[in-house]
């Protein structure tokens, strides 16, 4: 991304969009005062992010035991909710879902590729469906302090250990499907990336044609398998960021609150909620409410303004597609593909 000298004058930025990440799936009710539980609850949660300034809502469904839901009719009705109560929010499925079978005879597809593909079929469709790129390594306990997860449900041995092992399988195969079945639903991409390889991987697929439209993107800084919270490693990505994208800041526990007010200043866009932070001052809980009107305060003492529900999906060009590699490399601001025999650095052509 470019940095013109006025690039930090909040008239010349994108009002700011702000993700709220409420639902806080990797703890148990009992972690928390701020975990909703009853669909009542859940859908409550959405319009509270959404009035206290949170334009896009991360969806993960509990169960009405506080159990993490792996059924598509849980989804399916909490979408529906959702589009009544807070039909302005853009609506982003976290993509680490397990889909188990809902009747006795039906085919357990929770242990293969086709589980995740079901997150084209929701009904009513999304706005995003959240995307990683790349097999790889998701330790989220790895930056965690024991003062952390003190009193949850991460503290205890066993819960530690299975998030310390996870990992996110997503091979070249499952992502060219999956995109494929997600763009044929009318369904954004929101890519979550750990690093710059992976958002090499992404230009790949879009010069070869396997995604063609707006780049919504989220530099998941949280170690383990990604990068640290490292202002180097954020800016190093920010710099390889192409000029057309919607770029997010995502971190962990109290590195969100500094990353994001880094990114407040710089034009880029935010997220927060109890997924990724429990924390105000050390020591301190802060509720996912909490967090939002804390990041709406500083971008307001910055003088850049809150992106309303209209202006966030006019931001993240929500339902639009482009025809080609060609245009979208264009639109993006990459330069063009090699033409056949091209020698030198092919360059971006004024119309």
């Amino acid at each position: 991304m470019q940095f013109l000298d006025d690039s930090l004058f909040p008239e010349n930025q994108q009002p700011l969009v702000i993700t709220a990440a409420p639902y806080g799936p990797e703890f148990l009710p009992r972690d928390s005062d701020d975990i909703p539980v009853t669909m009542d609850e859940q859908v409550q949660k959405a319009v509270d992010c959404y009035n206290a300034g949170a334009t896009v809502l991360h969806v993960h469904v509990r169960e009405a035991n506080g159990m993490g839901s792996k059924r598509i009719s849980m989804f399916n009705e909490m979408l529906s909710r959702l589009r009544d109560a807070v039909p302005d929010m853009v609506l982003q499925v976290g993509g680490s879902i397990s889909f188990a079978p809902e009747t006795e005879g039906e085919n357990a597809k929770w242990l293969d590729d086709d589980t995740r593909h079901m997150l084209a079929e929701l009904k009513p469709v999304p706005d995003q469906v959240t995307i990683a790129i790349n097999t790889n390594q998701m330790n989220v306990t790895e930056l965690m302090s024991a003062d952390d997860v003190a009193g949850t449900s991460l503290s205890e041995p066993e819960y530690y250990n299975a998030y310390r092992e996870m990992w996110i399988p997503s091979g070249p195969a499952f992502v060219e499907e999956h995109l494929r079945r997600l763009s044929n639903n009318g369904i954004q991409p929101l890519f979550m990336l750990a690093d710059v390889g992976q958002l090499e991987t992404v230009e790949r697929l879009i010069r070869k044609g396997v995604y063609c439209g707006p780049l919504a993107l989220n530099w998941v800084g949280i170690g383990g398998g990604a990068d640290g919270p490292n202002p180097y490693n954020m800016m190093e990505f920010v710099r390889r960021t192409p000029d057309g994208a919607v770029l997010t800041i995502e971190s962990q526990m109290r590195s969100v609150l500094p990353l994001n007010t880094m990114a407040i200043a710089m034009g880029l866009h935010v997220r927060c909620g109890i997924e990724d932070n429990l924390w105000g001052r050390k020591g301190e809980r802060l509720t996912s409410v909490g967090q939002i009107e804390q990041l709406v305060r500083i971008s307001r003492e910055l003088y850049r303004p809150v992106a309303t529900g209209r202006e966030a999906r006019e931001i993240l060009q929500i339902g639009v597609q482009y025809q080609g590699p060609d245009e979208t490399l264009a639109r993006l601001g990459w330069a063009p593909n090699r033409l056949r025999g091209q020698r030198g650095i092919p360059l971006r052509q004024v119309a």
